[in-house]
């Protein structure tokens, strides 16, 4: 099979290889997918540039997720499911023709369009396990949501809308902020141009956010924390801030600094809380929910209650293009590479 290596840190360009590989070994308690299609998310990028910890030493191929037809089964998977079309999170391995999964990590998705699928095993997913399983949003809430355009504010601002909120989204073009207001945000803002912060803070005053949802941290984290009032959360899921910084060691302490120290008792006494999502790990020690959290969101889009949208599809030997358009924060919705 064909599959695209990351074989160098830095520029997408230079940095993949694709390359003829064996088929992964299906497992006991995996399922062997022939992959249509796979989907990028922003970690990729950081992996790419060696500021992801988790990623797997090179060469390796990286990918969370893939769209394809099951070809194999282990002996402790039910044989109804090979030939079923479904949407899978992979630990890594996404880039490739073929890939496995366990088989708590996929879901049927029946004639959904492809590129729509790839939206559910990660990004649609995180935003679901964030907003309606890490916290509980009530109407009127009013809730913050970072990259609003992205593949994961695009699901948040539709989930938190269901639930009545009142949303605050953010971007960096005019362009994001109609497809944002579009999506159902009730305001919008844009942090090339104005401080968000001091925006939200002239709109309500005294009547802090409810929730915050943050892929970047950084400097962007102590601001929000000082948006959020009592009872409110602060819900930390990236480091976006990190990507693009060239002073290796320097700018990784640069970038905790500003993020700034914090106490428990102080978060205890203003009754404030900060969660952090890392749906990698939650799909390694708790594939129950990750499963419950890929199942509900395919049947919302099933239903017509969450909306995907591809924002970009290349061709797997576009893969430095793909990288390139997701790392330049220009792509609106979810970018998509098919075989």
């Amino acid at each position: 099979m064909k599959a695209i290596f990351l074989t160098k840190k830095g520029a997408a360009d230079k940095a993949f290889e694709i390359r003829e590989t064996p088929k992964p070994i299906c497992g006991s308690n995996q399922v062997l997918i022939k992959v249509e299609c796979f989907g990028l998310n922003y970690a990729e990028v950081m992996a790419r540039n060696g500021l992801y910890g988790d990623a797997p030493k090179m060469p390796s191929i990286l990918g969370y997720e893939v769209v394809g037809v099951i070809e194999s089964a282990g002996e402790n998977v039910e044989k109804n499911c090979i030939g079923k079309k479904v949407v899978a999170f992979t630990r890594f391995g996404g880039y490739a023709e073929y890939a496995v999964t366990d088989k708590e990590a996929f879901s049927e998705i029946g004639n959904m369009d492809s590129g729509d699928a790839t939206c559910i095993a990660v990004q649609f997913a995180t935003a679901y396990f964030m907003a309606y399983e890490q916290t509980n949003l009530f109407p009127e809430n009013k809730v913050l949501v970072h990259a609003g355009a992205g593949g994961v504010g695009t699901a948040l601002i539709q989930l938190c809308k269901l639930k009545g909120c009142f949303v605050i989204a953010t971007a960096g073009s005019n362009e994001k902020l109609m497809y944002m207001k579009n999506l159902g945000a009730d305001e919008v803002i844009n942090y090339r141009e104005s401080d968000y912060s001091e925006l939200i803070e002239q709109k309500f005053g005294r009547e802090k956010l409810d929730v915050v949802f943050n892929p970047i941290g950084g400097k962007s984290f102590k601001k929000d924390l000082k948006l959020i009032g009592s009872g409110g959360r602060v819900i930390l899921f990236g480091g976006s801030e990190r990507s693009g910084k060239k002073w290796g060691i320097l700018s990784s302490l640069g970038f905790v600094f500003k993020m700034g120290f914090i106490l428990p008792i102080a978060l205890m006494m203003k009754s404030k809380s900060i969660i952090g999502v890392n749906m990698l790990k939650v799909g390694d020690n708790r594939p129950e929910a990750l499963a419950r959290s890929m199942k509900t969101v395919a049947e919302m889009v099933n239903t017509g209650q969450l909306k995907p949208h591809v924002g970009a599809r290349f061709k797997a030997t576009e893969i430095d293009k793909a990288h390139a358009l997701l790392e330049s924060r220009n792509s609106v919705g979810k970018v998509v590479v098919f075989w």
